[in-house]
C-alpha cells in the first residue's frame, strides 16, 4: 500500500528555508562569537602583561620619592602630582564650558543653524587625534609664551573634555521629558530657573556620567603633554613652567636603556590603567541609577 503526503503544499519548502536560516544564523553566531573572543584575547594578554610588570614596580616609594636619575632608586611622586594638577584644572576649565555648550543646543538653540553648526565642530573633536590638539595649543600658547607650561597643559586637556561633556549634556536634557518643563513653567517660574532647578536635577547623573568620562579620556594622554606641559625631574608647583606628569614620564621611561626607569614605566601605567577602570566603572553605576530612578 503506498503511503502519500498528507502535509500541507509549501511545507517542504518552509521547513528547507526554515533549516538554511537557522545554518545561517549559526554561522553568523559563530563567527561573531569567534571576533569578541579573538579581540577579548588580546585585552586579556595586554592586561596580564600589565599586572605582571606592573605590580613588581608597585612600592610605597612609588608613591612617596620623586623621579631619579638612572641607576637610583625613586619613584613618581612628582609624575602623580602634576597629572593630578592638570586634570583638575584641565575639568574645572572644560566642564563649564562643555555644559553650557550642551545646554543651549538642547534648550535655546533647537533646529538653529548654530546648534547645527556647533553640533558638527564637536563632533569633529570628539574624533580629532589628541596630537592635533595638543599641536593647537603648542602654536597659540606655548609659543607666544616662549616656553612649556602647565597652564598650556591644562588648556589641552580642558579642549578634550570640551567635546565629551558638550555631547553628554546635551543627550541626557533631551531625554528630561517636556512636561517637567512645562509644568515648571506653569508655576510661573523663568525658564533659566526651570533648567537650573528643574531640568539638570533630572538629568544628574547622566551630566556627571559625561564629567567622568571626560576625566577617564584625558587621564592617560601622553601627546598633548608632551607638546604643551613636557616634563620635569623635580617637584614643581609652579603652573609657569613644565610640570610632571605621569603620561609623558612613561613615555620617556619606557623609552630608554635604563632598567630601573622601565620598571617605574610599568608600575604608572598600572596606576593610570586602574584609575581609568574606576571611572569607568564609576560613570556605570552613576548611569544605571540614573536609569532606575527614570523608571
Amino acid at each position: 500500500m503506498a503511503i502519500t503526503d498528507t502535509s500541507p503544499p509549501g511545507t517542504n519548502f518552509a521547513m528547507g528555508r526554515y533549516k538554511r536560516r537557522k545554518v545561517g544564523n549559526t554561522i553568523t553566531m559563530g563567527l561573531a562569537v569567534g571576533a569578541a573572543v579573538f579581540g577579548l584575547l588580546w585585552l586579556v594578554w595586554i592586561l596580564a602583561v600589565l599586572l605582571i610588570n606592573g605590580l613588581s614596580a608597585i612600592s610605597l616609594g612609588l608613591f612617596t620619592q620623586m623621579t631619579p636619575p638612572p641607576g637610583s632608586a625613586g619613584g613618581l611622586l612628582n609624575a602623580i602630582f602634576g597629572s593630578i594638577v592638570m586634570t583638575v584644572l584641565g575639568m574645572v576649565i572644560g566642564t563649564p564650558i562643555g555644559i553650557m555648550a550642551g545646554t543651549y543646543m538642547a534648550e535655546y538653540g533647537k533646529g538653529t543653524k548654530l546648534a547645527e553648526v556647533t553640533r558638527f565642530i564637536n563632533d569633529i573633536l570628539l574624533s580629532a587625534p589628541s596630537i592635533i590638539v595638543g599641536l593647537f595649543i603648542y602654536t597659540i600658547v606655548v609659543v607666544p609664551m616662549g616656553h612649556f607650561s602647565a597652564w598650556a597643559g591644562s588648556i589641552s586637556l580642558a579642549v578634550l573634555v570640551i567635546p565629551v561633556v558638550v555631547r553628554t549634556t546635551e543627550d541626557m536634557l533631551n531625554l528630561v521629558p517636556g512636561s517637567l518643563r512645562e509644568a515648571a513653567a506653569a508655576l510661573g517660574a523663568p525658564r533659566w530657573k526651570v533648567i537650573v532647578q528643574v531640568t539638570y536635577r533630572a538629568a544628574r547623573s547622566g551630566i556627571m556620567t559625561g564629567v567622568l568620562l571626560a576625566v577617564a579620556r584625558i587621564s592617560g594622554e601622553t601627546a598633548p603633554l608632551l607638546f604643551t606641559a613636557l616634563n620635569n625631574q623635580f617637584w614643581s608647583v609652579n603652573m609657569n613652567a613644565p610640570m610632571a606628569n605621569l603620561p609623558v614620564t612613561i613615555f620617556q621611561f619606557a623609552l630608554s636603556p635604563y632598567e630601573d626607569w622601565q620598571r617605574l614605566a610599568w608600575g604608572g601605567s598600572l596606576l593610570i590603567t586602574v584609575a581609568i577602570l574606576a571611572l569607568n566603572i564609576g560613570a556605570r553605576m552613576l548611569a544605571s541609577i540614573g536609569t532606575k530612578k527614570g523608571q
